[in-house]
């Protein structure tokens, strides 16, 4: 039976890897994620979990580590935090381009200069175009059982793709949160064995990654591109499995009294939660505001964005990451894209903040709605518009 304990949010994703039986961990510490693979290198140490534990000289040595040990047909898991995921960039790459499943945890943090430790969204956006499926959280009971998930994922023969879950560095990695944790028979009725179709072998040789020419160069990426996006119908496959089984649901897009509501707030991972009650707040003094969370962001969950904000006069999106020079914010400038066919649709505001973990308020995203609403009644001279910004 399902046990829920009060825990440490990493350490809970920790318990989760363990309940997934992984057969190898390659990593390097590196805040706020450190305490993710810290306590796997316990459980190793102390015999609860037969796993492999390889420490290296950095983030790019973890990713090759893992990358070989998925290969050679092992469950793999890593774990990383902004500049980090920075230095795994080139590897990363390949990882995916392989179709090579693993999951990789990231903390997410923002990219130095200036450095920084906290947490914003600039990690994930740097690697949106890498080939991983990407899946964003908003609490430690989602990012337990989304970690379950994106082992059975992307180990899925018709996928074998790797998995990044994005938890937000501080904000939710060094939070006490009560956690459901299901039993391990649990878990292995619900995620199988990995079976790599063509792991590494002495005794039966492949080429994996080789040389490519560009005669084939063009029509390999026109076969990855279609296989990733085949990757959608098993990703809303897991999720309606795990919810029948463990009664917790997860879709691409998912809304918050959103019924009715003519302005919308979007927002991805754990700042939504504080969004909720802005929301009822507004709610409350008689504004029709409702909130999307976006919690798939590779695969694009393009025909779930367009429904979701359908009935929609305004759309105001916190990005919480800043393109320099282009149009401010990745993920509105995606949201636009999505919409920018469609006959009816809504005002987009792109508004950017809580970037280096500042933090948003209850009261702050009530003056960040009101702020997208004068926006799109009145217009602006600037296309970005940074919340928060000290006079």
């Amino acid at each position: 039976m399902s046990k829920m304990v009060g825990t440490d949010v990493c350490v809970a994703i920790a318990e989760a890897v363990k309940l997934a039986n992984i057969d190898v961990v390659a990593a390097y510490p590196i805040t706020p994620q450190s305490h993710i693979v810290e306590h796997l290198a316990d459980l190793v140490a102390n015999g609860k979990l037969d796993a492999e534990y390889i420490p290296v000289e950095s983030e790019h040595s973890a990713m090759s580590a893992c990358l070989g040990s998925s290969a050679a047909g092992a469950r793999t898991f890593t774990a990383t935090a902004g500049q980090g995921l920075e230095l795994m960039h080139e590897v990363v790459y390949v990882t995916s381009s392989m179709r090579l499943p693993m999951v990789m945890v990231v903390t997410n943090r923002a990219l130095s200069a200036p450095l920084s430790i906290w947490g914003d969204h600039s990690d994930a956006m740097s690697v949106g175009d890498t080939g991983w499926i990407q899946i964003f959280v908003e609490n430690g009971q989602q990012a337990v059982d989304n970690v379950l998930c994106s082992f059975r994922i992307g180990e899925d023969q018709r996928v074998l793709l790797p998995v990044m879950v994005h938890v937000d560095g501080f904000h939710l990695t060094h939070m006490v949160e009560p956690i459901i944790f299901p039993e391990q028979s649990e878990v292995e009725q619900f995620l199988p064995s990995y079976h790599h179709p063509l792991p590494l072998d002495p005794d039966k040789p492949v080429t994996m990654g080789a040389f490519g020419q560009p005669n084939i160069f063009t029509e390999t990426k026109k076969a990855q591109y279609e296989n990733f996006k085949a990757s959608k119908k098993v990703i809303l496959e897991c999720w309606d499995e795990f919810g029948k089984r463990f009664g917790r649901q997860y879709h691409p897009v998912e809304g918050y009294r959103n019924e009715g509501a003519n302005i919308l707030l979007l927002t991805m991972g754990s700042y939504s939660e504080t969004a909720m009650s802005a929301v009822d707040e507004l709610r409350t003094a008689g504004k029709k505001v409702g909130l999307i969370r976006l919690r798939l962001w590779r695969p694009f969950p393009f025909e779930e964005v367009r429904q979701a904000v359908s009935n929609a006069d305004i759309l105001i999106v916190l990005d919480r990451a800043i393109s320099i020079g282009g149009s401010g914010g990745p993920v509105c400038s995606l949201i636009k894209l999505a919409l920018y066919h469609e006959e009816k649709k809504p005002r987009v505001v792109s508004i950017i903040g809580g970037l280096g973990g500042r933090d948003i308020s209850v009261t702050d995203f009530e003056e960040l709605i009101n702020r997208g609403i004068e926006i799109a009644k009145k217009g602006r001279q600037d296309e970005i518009e940074l919340f928060g910004v000290r006079e």
